[in-house]
């Protein structure tokens, strides 16, 4: 829990810093903005790298060397070298995002039963409950000591957990980890990096300029490309994937998968939304004119209230409770947007728009995991929520992106941020997380019962519920041709039927 707190504290420090480093940068804001978009960008990339690399013996020595980056990444932020160096800083922070579906791995191995369902829900949520602690402390140093001042204290949070952790973190299973698909990573990198650059710039570079189209138009090709490798990896047995999209794809996975994406892009928007009403001056007609301090501790009641949200989540995430909480969470987020476009002019306002956005943050995010797991075999999880992971800091990077540039689209003639602007920006909130919301009921409607999803994939090696283990070499990959013809073997049945009747044991 400390580990991945920890991270999600150091990884947040950089959204309640936007209009100051802006205006000590010399920056405009939609360029300061990627102090905070390229960190969930670089954590969406690695996050199935590292989950790659630790999920074998090697998961210590993983975990550790992602803490040591995001302290080598806080240093090279805190340095006053200028802001190419922060943003570079900020992107090695943001390895420490992929930590947490590893700590979830973790959990899932060595917390008893009876008390995983709650564990493993807390962790979900700690990337947004950690936001709500590291805002605050961030705005408070930053207010009296500067900048520089605040990553140097995400330095000190990050050696003292990489010490703890490198004294409590037992060793990975005894499995050996496949062949990490670096150019996936690269694809993967390049096409995102450059859909959220495309949508940070478009107002600016002109929507139909040249660059513009150009930028998007290469990134859907990476896309592209990225989606016919990975599924080419079908052909290759001794190989495997960055993310294994037939898996992500699973009916009982898709539909959490789906929702993690829309949802998050609706939580940062609210969550940027609220940073710059509280900071922006009372003559722009939305802003209430605080300083860095009260925007940091604006992020405490949805940090409350996304543990409040998780514990709800974490004793009701059964077949039925848990759809219905996902369903829940995004609703609330549309409402939190909702009350923001309503009475954003006063303090009050932002205050109750927060703690509604938080309950349905962790509602929402805690409900994912134990969601996908009804479909996910042991070995699995680990690659199942690391692509959660992805979605879900692609979709902070988007909605971090795109509400600004929402902002810089409807703002006056002389690029000043008007409060029919505003309410713009909080409006398309109030719709996408509705979207969101609209994904989660018809992913809680149409997933099939667990045993169902197992005898609807009848080869093992099909991506089916039962795990095999991996055998490179030419001699396993014709058994898998055989085992393909012929259907499973007698083990292989007998298996099956143990996990059917597991899943229906009362």
């Amino acid at each position: 829990m400390l580990m991945a707190s920890s991270t999600a504290v150091v990884a947040s420090v950089g959204a309640p810093l936007v209009p100051r480093i802006a205006a000590e940068q010399g920056v405009s804001l939609a360029g300061a903005q990627w102090i905070l978009t390229v960190t969930f960008l670089s954590g969406a990339v690695t996050t199935p790298l590292l989950g790659r690399l630790g999920s074998g013996p090697g998961r210590r020595p993983v975990v550790l060397g992602g803490l040591a980056a995001v302290l080598v990444g806080c240093v090279l932020a805190a340095v006053p070298l200028g802001f190419g160096p922060m943003v570079a800083g900020r992107a090695l922070q943001g390895l420490g995002l992929a930590v947490t579906p590893l700590a979830i791995a973790v959990a899932r191995d060595v917390v008893p039963a009876s008390r995983r369902p709650a564990v493993i829900a807390g962790l979900s949520v700690t990337t947004v409950a950690g936001a709500g602690l590291g805002y605050p402390i961030a705005s408070l140093v930053v207010d009296r000591y500067g900048v520089s001042a605040a990553y140097w204290t995400g330095a000190v949070i990050t050696a003292v957990t990489l010490a703890c952790v490198a004294v409590v973190l037992p060793t990975g299973t005894r499995a050996q980890p496949g062949r990490t698909d670096v150019p996936g990573a690269i694809l993967l990198a390049a096409g995102s990096g450059g859909l959220l650059l495309a949508l940070s710039r478009a107002n600016a570079w002109g929507p139909t300029s040249a660059v513009t189209l150009g930028v998007l138009a290469g990134s859907v090709l990476a896309l592209v490309a990225w989606t016919r490798w990975t599924l080419g990896f079908e052909r290759r047995p001794d190989r495997q994937p960055l993310v294994d999209l037939r898996l992500a794809l699973r009916p009982g996975v898709v539909g959490p998968n789906a929702t993690a994406l829309v949802a998050g892009c609706g939580m940062y928007m609210l969550i940027t939304l609220v940073v710059l009403a509280v900071q922006a001056p009372v003559s722009s007609g939305y802003g209430l004119g605080h300083d860095v301090t009260v925007a940091g501790v604006m992020l405490l009641p949805f940090s409350v209230a996304s543990v409040l949200g998780s514990r709800l989540a974490g004793r009701r995430t059964g077949a039925a409770s848990g759809d219905a909480l996902l369903a829940v969470g995004c609703a609330l987020f549309a409402l939190g947007a909702l009350v923001l476009a309503a009475v954003h002019d006063h303090l009050w306002g932002n205050v109750l728009a927060m703690s509604v956005g938080g309950l349905g943050s962790g509602c929402s995010f805690a409900a994912m995991p134990s969601l996908m797991m009804r479909f996910v075999p042991p070995s699995e999880t680990g690659s199942a929520m690391a692509f959660n992971q992805i979605l879900r800091y692609l979709g902070f990077s988007a909605g971090s992106a795109l509400v600004v540039t929402i902002l810089d689209v409807a703002s006056d003639g002389g690029g000043t941020v008007t409060s029919s602007g505003f309410v713009t920006a909080a409006m398309a909130a109030v719709l996408v997380a509705s979207v969101a919301a609209v994904v989660a009921v018809w992913s809680g409607r149409a997933v099939p019962s667990p045993a169902e999803a197992l005898l609807s994939h009848p080869h093992p090696k099909e991506h089916s519920l039962v795990p095999t283990p991996h055998h490179p070499g030419p001699r396993a990959d014709r058994r898998r041709r055989r085992v393909r013809r012929t259907g499973p073997g007698p083990r292989r049945l007998w298996r099956r039927q143990q996990w059917i009747r597991s899943l229906r044991r009362p």
